[in-house]
């Protein structure tokens, strides 16, 4: 009889698991906690954007986990991809919101300790960046072209084969303009600091930093001045600074030089930018994570970019709303993005070599 009992117990427990309505599985991240890691120091863009995007990520996870913020900053942003891919845990409790490493992959594989390309990839974002100079320079820049004239010019970067700094110096070698690169600023907000104490006159920043601190503080004191924006065509990332009026690259040295850019300096210039501009953030969890936890983080940023109260913070912040690319082909689409011809990668490694002279 007990027998008896026992199984017709667990055979209408099976019948409740079978059943429409009793069998749900629960969210992957019901109780847990999701660390969104982010590759740069406090204060600067990168992690303005990155705390933004947490605040807001959180509630569009199935399961509502809590939400936190881990800085891991140094050597460009590549110890916190590092430690992502090598430390973090691969339980999906841990994604990184990295900015600038599409670009150190490409360049450099072997720096990587872990490989790059095994990280599952969620999404990513699209930007480009603002250059913007002292106004004080000798003689002294009242617009773009006056860069031609500058005396004493001095760049920073954040380090010597850093897709920001191989783009300023791209670009002055191009123009022709006398310079000197300071690099291996820990953030953007260093560099820029840096800047407003004479340290440096020249810098660029992405549309966020540019938008929230560079353009109402700096640029509006009179400081400093745009020059140009490092779209490598007309097409990328117009919108970000729509309305401010700063012309793209190609544009200024149209305008000082009376022809379009060309030569192997320009290649690698568009090579550079349409591999760190095309996807200057972008969203991954350590090797080896689960796929449940993949596809609940993917339909999560689908939901952010629609969400209102998301898109009024972004534009109360940093002027613009980021939107993240995302869907079943973002792993594919950003692997395939991460390849650069061997010729190519060898003129540039040749072109660090240079500034380290």
């Amino acid at each position: 009889m007990r027998l008896h009992a026992v199984c017709i117990a667990l055979s209408f427990g099976a019948v409740l698991d079978a059943a429409p309505g009793f069998a749900q599985t629960e969210p992957f991240y019901k109780g847990k906690r999701l660390a969104v890691m982010i590759n740069y120091g406090s204060g600067g863009p990168a992690d303005i954007e990155g705390r933004l995007f947490a605040r807001h990520f959180g509630k569009h996870i199935d399961g509502n986990p809590s939400v936190i913020v881990q800085n891991v900053d140094g050597a460009g942003g590549l110890i916190g991809a590092t430690y992502l891919g090598e430390i973090a845990p691969k339980d999906g409790t841990m994604m990184g919101h990295l900015t600038g490493i599409a670009w150190r992959w490409a360049f450099d594989p072997e720096r990587f300790r872990v490989d790059f390309r095994t990280y599952a990839f969620l999404g990513y974002q699209t930007s480009t960046t603002v250059a913007y100079v002292r106004t004080d320079v000798p003689p002294g820049i009242k617009a773009p072209a006056d860069i031609m004239k500058a005396k004493g010019l001095i760049s920073g970067g954040l380090g010597p084969d850093n897709g920001k700094d191989l783009a300023i110096r791209l670009a002055l070698d191009m123009l022709g303009v006398p310079y000197r690169h300071v690099t291996s600023y820990r953030s953007s907000a260093h560099a820029r600091l840096a800047l407003q104490q004479g340290e440096i006159n020249f810098y660029t920043e992405s549309p966020p930093s540019y938008r929230g601190v560079v353009h109402p503080g700096i640029v509006k004191e009179g400081l400093a001045m745009p020059v140009w924006h490092e779209a490598e065509d007309d097409g990328i990332a117009d919108k970000p600074i729509a309305g401010l009026g700063i012309a793209p690259f190609h544009q200024v040295f149209r305008a000082v030089k009376g022809h379009a850019p060309a030569g192997p300096l320009w290649d690698a210039f568009r090579t550079v930018r349409t591999i760190s501009g095309t996807m200057i953030r972008i969203l991954a969890l350590p090797p080896g994570a689960p796929r449940p936890a993949v596809e609940a983080l993917r339909t999560a940023l689908i939901r952010l970019n629609a969400d209102q109260d998301y898109i009024a913070d972004a534009m109360k912040t940093v002027g613009f709303v980021p939107e993240y690319v995302t869907g079943p082909n973002a792993d594919h689409e950003v692997r395939t993005a991460l390849i650069v011809s061997p010729s190519m990668r060898s003129f540039i490694v040749d072109y660090v070599k240079k500034a380290n002279r």
